[in-house]
């Protein structure tokens, strides 16, 4: 038997685009010999559709995308994602159901388990988990149809009253197929492949994995969609970042055709320790997510021109090659505002990194503004000494000249602000914390470092200059970052311990950092609840994002 893997890019609710996407890769496969083809979670609607699924005018949408295809699955059985209603009158009034068609009917629909409601994932707000589990059955082999989390989390995973292949596993299936929505982030692509070897290893029986691809406003989908054998050696992989199908032939002893990519013994055995703040560590796959989070972003909303505050700095220029990797250097444009306090190299670094980057750039002053400002204020301000009111005063300058362009000219801003910044509200709201996107807000000040050493991989298209100088706001005489901040190779890791290990303010002092830092860094970051809570979107690519996946209260006091 062949089967094919759709691993593909889906627009939340668009159900034509999306419709006539599955469609061409049903006529595809069909052509291409395959007995039957897999798509992802959700593929008929997009994922996480969230409070979408409380229209039912959305859910009728998705049916009738459902009746479409249909009448495409002459001699060729289709296994796809959509929401499915619950006829009965308990429990939730929806299922994550995974609809089995073929010859033009509904065969069957299998409903997801294990629904998660951590970080981004909020899915028991909207579904009913499965309660009966059967197999699918077809050209005479017994099919395990799983959704998502209903294989990564085995029977031994106490969240979870039921895991399905425990109970699917008694009928004697043949093979799993599971069909997925799995985001990225930097621990991810060896865990995935840890987990699917865990299960393969403890039912002892083939596994077919298909992932989305794409960006969904924060939500980076990697695909790296794979296929193992009995033993847990991986057959097929598809490419991460990309929008593949491909066939792979299931032979009747249960084996495959192809041959084995990696061994069982290749492969990591277990989940992998997710503290990995090496600077180049899955520095490509990092690069990867931004890239077509960014891409995506304007692709499904409509846009297609960024601009963006270049400084001279690190997280400009990176922000700005990525940028202009995304979106192509005729529709990114660079704004250059220096201030008195600007250096002289900053500026020339800016300028030649818009000449390396080919992307339009401008420069415009905002002295005048800033003074315009100080002199409407000089009477409220009195004499009062020059501080950080100032200081924002130009932040904020900046802020409206570049949102001033980009309604005039129809831009979107690209925020520059990275975690670090964030983390400790090392930022001005309305200035420097202006935009529609935040594209690095989820890479700690390290990761924005090795990011540029990784573009420049190949051609300095980042001036060494830009990557080797001191970091500084330039919002007073010879100001550094570190004069607010600690260093960052203390900070960082510091944050991570709390952001994404969670760990206690007392676990992390024991790890043998200086208790008052501690203290001092956990502070910044907890009072600065409320900067954050007004951020733009940002990119999601570590196991811990600021936004949707990271619910504090702003008010909120917790040091010990």
């Amino acid at each position: 038997m062949k089967i094919a893997i759709a691993q593909q890019n889906y627009h939340i609710g668009n159900f034509a685009g999306n419709t006539n996407k599955i469609i061409d890769a049903i006529t595809e496969a069909k052509q291409k010999g395959a007995a039957l083809i897999v798509f992802s979670e959700l593929a008929i609607c997009g994922y996480p559709p969230r409070d979408f699924l409380e229209f039912e005018d959305f859910i009728d949408q998705c049916q009738a995308a459902l009746d479409k295809i249909k009448p495409h699955t002459a001699g060729i059985g289709v296994l796809i994602g959509a929401p499915d209603r619950n006829p009965s009158s308990k429990g939730k009034r929806l299922y994550n159901a995974a609809y089995f068609l073929h010859d033009g009917e509904t065969r069957a629909v299998v409903y997801k388990t294990c629904l998660p409601t951590y970080d981004v994932f909020d899915e028991y707000r909207y579904f009913e988990p499965a309660h009966e589990w059967t197999l699918v059955d077809f050209q005479g082999k017994k099919l395990a149809v799983t959704l998502c989390e209903d294989i990564w989390n085995l029977g031994d995973n106490p969240l979870y009253t039921h895991c399905p292949m425990d109970q699917l596993i008694g009928q004697q299936p043949d093979i799993i197929i599971n069909l997925s929505a799995s985001p990225f982030d930097y621990t991810h692509v060896e865990d995935r492949k840890a987990i699917v070897k865990r299960n393969v290893l403890r039912y002892h029986i083939p596994l077919v994995y298909c992932n989305a691809v794409g960006s969904q406003t924060e939500i980076v989908f990697d695909g790296g969609s794979l296929v193992m054998d009995k033993h847990a050696n991986l057959v097929a992989q598809l490419p991460l970042f990309k929008e593949s199908l491909q066939l792979i032939t299931w032979n009747e002893d249960g084996s495959f055709a192809e041959p084995a990519l990696q061994t069982a013994a290749q492969l990591p055995d277990a989940e992998l320790d997710p503290l990995r703040l090496e600077p180049d560590l899955c520095t490509a796959e990092i690069k990867d997510a931004l890239v077509s989070g960014i891409r995506d972003y304007f692709k499904k909303m409509g846009f297609t021109k960024a601009i963006l505050g270049s400084s001279g700095g690190i997280d400009s220029a990176v922000t700005q090659a990525l940028a202009v990797e995304a979106l192509g250097k005729e529709n990114v444009m660079a704004v250059l505002l220096p201030s008195a306090y600007s250096s002289d190299h900053s500026v020339r670094d800016a300028e030649l990194l818009s000449q390396r980057l080919g992307n339009a750039y401008e420069i415009i002053s905002i002295q005048p503004v800033f003074e315009s400002l100080l002199g409407v204020l000089k009477k409220s301000f009195g004499n009062r000494p020059s501080g950080l009111a100032e200081e924002n005063l130009q932040s904020r300058s900046r802020g409206n000249i570049l949102m001033g362009l980009a309604n005039k000219f129809g831009y979107v801003l690209l925020n520059t602000s990275n975690k670090s910044e964030l983390a400790t509200g090392y930022g001005t709201l309305y200035g420097d914390m202006a935009g529609g996107l935040g594209v690095l807000g989820d890479c700690y000040k390290l990761q924005v470092y090795a990011l540029a050493r990784y573009i420049n991989r190949h051609t300095e298209l980042i001036p060494h200059s830009i990557i080797c100088k001191p970091p500084s706001a330039e919002l007073r005489p010879d100001q550094l970052d570190t004069d607010s901040l600690p260093p960052y190779e203390v900070l960082d890791h510091i944050l991570y311990q709390y952001i994404e290990k969670r760990r206690s303010p007392a676990a992390i002092r024991q790890l043998g950092y200086e208790a008052t830092l501690v203290d001092r860094v956990l502070s910044m970051v907890n009072t600065n609840e409320y900067k954050r809570n007004q951020f733009c979107p940002i990119i999601r690519i570590s196991p811990k994002a600021f936004g949707v996946g990271r619910r504090m209260p702003i008010v909120g006091k917790y040091l010990s």
